[in-house]
Formats: structure tokens, C-alpha cells, sequence
């Protein structure tokens, strides 16, 4: 039995540059495979934009801005959903031997090195922090050649000593990675994307893979860490905070929008996946808002 595989992605960086910088203002379409991996670090910063992220196994969504480092070989899905006035999503791609193999072990770098270790689980980077490099982040683009390097150490450093961040998969995330069989991920994900409101029967999603309800199972639980209902669960939460978030709906329409049939469930899944409850997580979201503007 094959493992669920995401698809690799090889990426160039800019002619005359070890790194390579991007920044996109206008939502042109997924151009990225739905889950996919590569061996650079990616350092992306959302300014004025939401979205959901999906980053090894942790599944959330983002409202205004996000600053996220995503290591090296760590599955991942495209982040901005959409920009608001003003918005962008500035990415920088690299490997952690970008300057040669010696220099990350060289003992000034030693909290750097640190970092793209942490990196390996992803890593979300707290207001104070976005404020604080995602302005340098940006300016980046503003420059080239040695100038574009030494800015980009400065970036590495600040986010290397600064302590407002947290993992986002905690326990690791457990995936071998082998460029093979990426079709039945691109299927589950994208069926559970737009069905989700809705019962998805195990026989149904088994077969859109073209396989037995136990095999299914055991593929989806060994290559995620989570069952399928699990799954599936998550990602309607994550569409009802998006909806706490956004919308003037009632708590109790949020849940029925969301896929969930009960209300006292959708409140006890709500509580354990987020820590909070749908109330609470509203209340905290607007004031979360009032502080970035």
C-alpha cells in the first residue's frame, strides 16, 4: 500500500541571486499543486490578506496578516485566499545552504541554524513580530546583489532571536517524502474542500481513490496522523472561524454553515480544536484586529 505523497516542487531562484523573492497584490489563481513540498525554506509574509493555512498537519485560518517560516520539505498548501485595501504576500524562497554548506555551521550562526531546525515544523510568528519584520520583509524588493543578502541576514537574525512565535505542528510531523502517487491527495483534499458541508460518506471518499473502505482508512490515518472524520472535522472548523471572523452570521447559523448538524457537537469540537469557545474565539478576533490595525 502506497503512502498519500504531496507533489514536488522544484523551484529557480532569480538569475544572479541565491534567494528568491516574490510579492503578489492580486489573487491570479492557485499556481502552486494543492499540496506540495520542496527542499528551500519558504518565509512568507501576508500583509492585508486572509486565508487558510495548511502546513503539515496543522489546518487554521488567518484574517488580516500572517508571517509563517516553513522548513525545508514540509507539505504545505497555497495560504491567501483573498487580498483586502493594500494587500500583498511577500514570499522568500531559499535553501539553508544559500551561502554555502559551511557558513549555517559557522558558530555566529548558531541561532539561526536553530531556527530552520524549527522551521521544520513551521513556525507562525506573533503580532509583534510581523510588525517588526514584515515592514523589512517588504523592502526587500527594494533591493539586489550583496545589499539583498546582507538585508535578508538581518531578517534571519531578527527572527532567530525574537521569542513571539509558536510551532504549528508541535509533535513533528511525520511524512517520508518521496515525489510519487501525489494524484490522491490532490482528490481527498479537493473533494473534502467542496463537500465538506455536507456528510462525506468513508465509501464515497474510498472510492474517489479507488479503494476499500478499510485500506482507505489505514492510508489516510498512517500518511496524516489523523482519521478521515477527524479531517474533515477540522476543516469545518476552520471554515466556521473564518465565518466568526467575517461575517455578522449567529454562532448557531456559523455552525449549520459549516457543515456541523448539532450544535452541542459543533461547540465541543469548536472548544477542543481552538481552545475556546465560538463566542470567546469572536470576541478575541475582533480585539486581535483592533490591535493590528
Amino acid at each position: 500500500m502506497k503512502n498519500i505523497k504531496p507533489t514536488f516542487k522544484r523551484l529557480n531562484p532569480e538569475f544572479g541571486s541565491s534567494i528568491r523573492v516574490k510579492q503578489n497584490s492580486i489573487k491570479t489563481g492557485n499556481e502552486l499543486p494543492f499540496w506540495h513540498f520542496h527542499p528551500e525554506l519558504e518565509l512568507i509574509y501576508v500583509n492585508n490578506g486572509k486565508g487558510k493555512r495548511h502546513i503539515g498537519s496543522h489546518l487554521s485560518y488567518f484574517n488580516n496578516s500572517q508571517l509563517i517560516l516553513i522548513g525545508a520539505n514540509l507539505p504545505h498548501s497555497g495560504f491567501t485566499d483573498r487580498f483586502t485595501t493594500h494587500g500583498s504576500e511577500t514570499v522568500i524562497q531559499f535553501k539553508e545552504d544559500f551561502l554555502g554548506e559551511n557558513f549555517v555551521n559557522l558558530p555566529e550562526m548558531t541561532q539561526v541554524k536553530s531556527l530552520f531546525a524549527k522551521a521544520k515544523k513551521g513556525i507562525i510568528f506573533n503580532v509583534e513580530a510581523k510588525k517588526e519584520i514584515g515592514p523589512k520583509i517588504e523592502a526587500l524588493l527594494e533591493h539586489d546583489g550583496i545589499d539583498r543578502i546582507i538585508h535578508f541576514l538581518e531578517i534571519l537574525k531578527d527572527l532567530a532571536v525574537t521569542k513571539n512565535y509558536s510551532l504549528l505542528n508541535v509533535d513533528g510531523f511525520a511524512f517520508e517524502i518521496e515525489p510519487q502517487d501525489n494524484k490522491k491527495i490532490d482528490i481527498i483534499f479537493s473533494f473534502v474542500s467542496h463537500n465538506f458541508k455536507r456528510s462525506i460518506p468513508l465509501d464515497e471518499i474510498a472510492e474517489k481513490v479507488s479503494m476499500t473502505v478499510p485500506a482507505f482508512c489505514r492510508y489516510f490515518k498512517k500518511s496524516t496522523n489523523k482519521t478521515f472524520t477527524q479531517f474533515v472535522n477540522e476543516f469545518r472548523i476552520v471554515h466556521a472561524t473564518k465565518l466568526l471572523s467575517e461575517s455578522q452570521s449567529s454562532i448557531t447559523e456559523i455552525c449549520f454553515e459549516s457543515g456541523f448538524n448539532n450544535f452541542s457537537h459543533f461547540n465541543k469540537l469548536f472548544k477542543k480544536f481552538t481552545g475556546q469557545s465560538p463566542l470567546k474565539y469572536r470576541n478575541e478576533m475582533k480585539q486581535l484586529l483592533v490591535q493590528e490595525d
